[in-house]
């Protein structure tokens, strides 16, 4: 059930009500009571008046220029995101806008510089800086558990053999599972480790019908550390989602984080079991046993963003290191054009 909205809430607005809209922003606002859904933007207006009582459904054009509304919220399109996003900081409004934040590097840093001109919290969603498993290996790294780390490989995969018709899948600017499963891929190594020295890609279109990137295995060279992150979309039996390779032990673990399935079910944070993995889907260190995995917290980000707009603290998510992310995914697309090795400095 959705918590009662603050008296002095922040009024949002948001624009797109797919999967990312429906399923993501407006559960986990929700239950985040600083915040109130006020008003929407979709061609699916049945499904917003079925779900949100009294939030509005408006065109783009009609909420961006409300004077009511205190944060916008853009969840459409990958092409689309800078664009809006830069409407919503021209009308005064604090942004939230869903990854990738843009297609292109120089645009990621001069958003970020208009919303530190307008004075306004531009923040972005990569959700995935809160997944249950990711959260372990951050605390293993921390108490030192696998020693100099050797090899770190992330995978995302799934078994999708059919091309749907979506914008996900066209060949159009943003399509594709480089800007959209490599995105949250890049942005948590970037997390753990900087930005790298250098990158190789290696980028296909594997089924028959398809238009974008399919598949993906990205090289990211840390001195003597290797980071391999990749992705199909031909996957029968999953490989781990992470292989951690240390001086001292190994970490390795099986299945995804259970917040988007949660979501999509109806469970909320909060809801007993939220974010936890059954003892089964624990992560293994090779010498130590089996690891508690870290409940997953998708209600952090609106958490932390309330408090920015606030005046209370950072945004969960910089525009600086969402512009690091769009950096690293152009370099491993001239990487893989190029076939050759590319380095960032």
């Amino acid at each position: 059930m959705p918590i009662a909205a603050s008296q002095n809430a922040f009024r949002v607005g948001l624009i797109g009500y797919g999967l990312a809209g429906a399923s993501f922003h407006a559960p986990l606002l929700s239950v985040e009571p600083a915040f109130r859904l006020s008003a929407v933007a979709t061609r699916s207006a049945d499904a917003v008046v079925r779900d949100w009582t009294g939030a509005r459904v408006l065109s783009v054009e009609a909420l961006l220029a409300d004077p009511t509304l205190d944060l916008i919220i853009v969840a459409t399109p990958n092409d689309s995101h800078a664009a809006l996003a830069e409407r919503a900081l021209l009308s005064g409004k604090h942004v939230v806008v869903e990854k990738p934040f843009t297609l292109d590097s120089a645009e990621a840093e001069r958003l970020g510089g208009l919303a530190r001109e307008r004075g306004r919290c531009l923040a972005v969603f990569h959700n995935r800086r809160w997944d249950g498993d990711f959260l372990t290996i951050r605390q293993l790294l921390e108490q030192g558990l696998l020693g100099r780390l050797y090899s770190f490989e992330s995978h995302f995969d799934r078994f999708r053999p059919q091309v749907k018709k979506r914008w996900k899948e066209e060949a159009g600017p943003g399509g594709g599972t480089l800007w959209d499963l490599g995105a949250h891929l890049v942005d948590q190594a970037l997390q753990l480790f900087g930005m790298p020295e250098s990158i190789s890609a290696d980028l296909g279109r594997q089924r028959p019908e398809a238009q974008a990137v399919d598949w993906f295995h990205l090289l990211l060279r840390y001195g003597e550390l290797r980071v391999i992150l990749r992705s199909g979309s031909v996957v029968h039996e999953p490989w781990p989602r992470f292989v951690l390779q240390g001086e001292a032990d190994a970490y390795i673990k099986y299945g995804l984080d259970p917040q988007e399935e949660q979501l999509k079910a109806g469970f909320r944070p909060g809801m007993a079991g939220w974010g936890a993995e059954p003892t089964e889907r624990h992560g293994r260190l090779s010498r130590g046993g089996s690891v508690p995995t870290v409940p997953g917290s998708y209600e952090q980000f609106y958490r932390q963003l309330a408090a920015a707009m606030a005046g209370q603290g950072p945004v969960p998510v910089t525009a600086a290191s969402a512009g690091q992310v769009i950096r690293v995914l152009e370099t491993a697309l001239h990487s893989a054009d190029e076939r050759r090795t590319l380095q960032l400095g």
